[in-house]
């Protein structure tokens, strides 16, 4: 298994099912640094939808209980097994990464530190196990990724901004189910 990529990079390669032992590693090294329970510490982005391809970067989602009042001292604690903030502003959500080393060039995991129980955390949790339930899904998604890469487009708020529409459909049906 090789994960990481650089800045900007966008790759995909073929599902592999190390990012799931990959993922439950990194789980236990959270839990021995913080007092965040199992539960709180998930697999999402494309890398936990089973069978399909991703780009080669473990995505975790962290639950607390006050995403203000924790941050700093989960922050240290993260520190301490290689995750660092990054500078990204998203609302209600702060966003660590793990680099394959000093330089700083090549991201291998993200971290989504988001409120427990919150709409983020359920919507992210959602997206996840719809596709994992639903293959046709599953699969149009696959070929959305793709054809990001075929239409010779590149960056990664490019992809992110591409597959928008999509995932946003997706989530939109957790308030109709």
């Amino acid at each position: 298994m090789q994960l990481g990529l650089k800045g900007n990079e966008v790759k995909l390669v073929p599902y592999d099912q190390e990012w799931k032992c990959e993922f439950q590693r990194v789980r236990a090294n959270i839990m021995e640094q913080s007092t965040i329970e199992s539960d709180r510490i998930q697999h999402i982005g494309s890398t936990s939808i089973e069978g399909i391809q991703a780009k080669p970067i473990v995505d975790i989602l962290i639950g607390v209980d006050n995403l203000e009042q924790s941050s700093e001292s989960l922050l240290k604690k993260l520190r301490n097994i290689g995750f660092y903030r990054l500078r990204v502003k998203r609302p209600n959500e702060i966003v660590c990464a793990k680099f394959t080393d000093d330089t700083f060039e090549v991201k291998t995991h993200f971290i989504h530190i988001v409120n427990f129980q919150g709409e983020k955390w359920h919507d992210l949790l959602f997206f996840r196990d719809f596709l994992n339930n639903n293959d046709s899904v599953k699969k149009q998604y696959e070929t959305l990724k793709a054809s990001f890469l075929k239409n010779q487009l590149n960056g990664i708020e490019e992809y992110t901004l591409y597959k928008e529409q999509f995932v946003q459909s997706i989530v939109n049906k957790r308030h109709f189910l």
